[in-house]
């Protein structure tokens, strides 16, 4: 069963909803027994990263995704703030990330460069990636929807599976063996979207 940890922040009915469409069961959960018992794991997540980080650790479901992700090689993927959650930090608050990705997150910042983009970046854009294989298996088109403050750079180029410019070009999906993350949103990508979360349930 796929779970959908339940992080009180963000719409995670849509993405049950988009799961449902593709023909995948699984459950919205915070219970810790639940969440043990699944078999993959989808982090989403909209907000504050310190909020976020707060609510896994004092809930106990940081301790036992440590366990089932680390030990159990179970897969997950991470959804927007998701995504930067898997990383050590983020210059938005002052906790510790997962530290599952060498990598960190950082404000979009258009004063010292030469664009004058709105912040959030919010709509669709392209996201550059190697479709022969994993996450990106059958993608050709790859077009999905951002609603994102911060972006992710990686440490190593190895873990970082696209990318995308927006004023300056970040690592739009992350992987690190059993462990993804996507800055963008796959169940407001339509068809796109729906193919992404099929390829993260066959992986």
């Amino acid at each position: 069963m796929l779970v959908i940890i339940d992080t009180q922040m963000g719409n995670v009915k849509s993405i049950h909803s988009m799961l449902r469409k593709i023909g995948v069961k699984s459950e919205i959960s915070s219970d810790l027994e639940v969440i043990k018992r699944g078999s993959r794991y989808i982090l989403p997540g909209v907000g504050s990263f310190d909020t976020g980080m707060r609510y896994l650790k004092e809930s106990g479901i940081q301790e036992v995704l440590n366990r089932e992700v680390l030990e159990f090689k179970k897969p997950i993927l991470g959804i927007c703030l998701g995504m930067q959650l898997l990383t050590r930090g983020s210059k938005e608050g002052e906790l510790d990330g997962l530290g599952w990705i060498d990598a960190e997150a950082y404000r979009f910042d258009f004063d010292s460069l030469d664009a004058t983009l709105p912040i959030p970046n919010m709509g669709w854009n392209i996201a550059n990636a190697d479709t022969s294989t994993g996450l990106w298996s059958s993608l050709e088109e790859n077009r999905f929807y951002f609603v994102h403050s911060f972006y992710v750079k990686t440490d190593e180029s190895k873990d970082t599976l696209s990318t995308t410019t927006y004023g300056v070009t970040f690592a739009s999906s992350i992987n690190k063996g059993n462990i993804y993350g996507v800055q963008f949103h796959p169940e407001k990508s339509h068809r796109y979207g729906m193919q992404l979360l099929r390829n993260f349930c066959e992986v």
